[in-house]
């Protein structure tokens, strides 16, 4: 059994990885207390990636209607048709398709996809890394906010700088960092730290040293 010491130690080391990342991206990425631009009016429509779970109607043929999980390769196998592109389509994009497909074996069908397990391509979500309680990737939604991004992570390690976390999202292929007040949002209800998130974004909540 690896010693308490020896356990603090390794902590430290990696949240001395975290801090130095974001530290690079800040250098790189631009200045960190920049105002973040508000997103204009977009169309957000959600994109089939890898792990979703899709149910396939076919309407009037209950035995062609199936459940499935597009596999990491992005492909879906239906009971007629093996190795379907999924991924990177809409679920109404992939209906259309199986349509096309069936139509060799099934006059004229109907076919209706639905989305019941999200995942999402890496593009259409946004991440959490360092001191939150469960650093992870979550599906974009629409009108999405920092404060919905803590609540699905779960929120702050006790360990969190939040006051000092960056936002990293990318403008016109240019990667910029914006400083965000996760302490003052989630441990002083400040709404006015609240921001719109947009697909592809990254969160990094650093250490406090202190």
């Amino acid at each position: 059994m690896i010693a308490t010491p020896l356990l603090v130690q390794l902590r430290r080391c990696l949240a001395m990885s975290v801090t130095l990342v974001a530290a690079l991206l800040l250098s790189a990425c631009g200045n960190s207390q920049q105002t973040i631009p508000e997103s204009g009016p977009r169309d957000h429509e959600y994109v089939i990636g890898p792990g979703d779970t899709l149910e396939i109607f076919v309407w009037g043929q209950e035995e062609l209607s199936t459940t499935g999980i597009v596999r990491p390769d992005g492909k879906l196998t239906t009971r007629l048709v093996e190795d379907m592109q999924a991924s990177g389509r809409t679920s109404t994009e992939l209906a259309r398709q199986i349509e096309e497909e069936y139509s060799e074996y099934v006059r004229e069908p109907v076919v209706s996809v639905i989305v019941r397990g999200f995942v999402g391509v890496p593009e259409q979500q946004v991440s959490v890394i360092g001191e939150a309680t469960t650093p992870s990737s979550v599906p974009y939604a629409e009108h999405m906010t920092l404060l919905d991004l803590m609540v699905a992570v779960g929120g702050m390690t006790e360990f969190a700088a939040g006051n000092r976390s960056v936002l990293i999202r990318n403008i016109n292929g240019e990667d910029r960092s914006y400083g965000v007040r996760l302490d003052d949002l989630l441990k002083k209800g400040d709404i006015s730290a609240n921001v719109a998130l947009e697909p592809g974004d990254i969160v990094v909540i650093t250490e406090s040293w202190f």
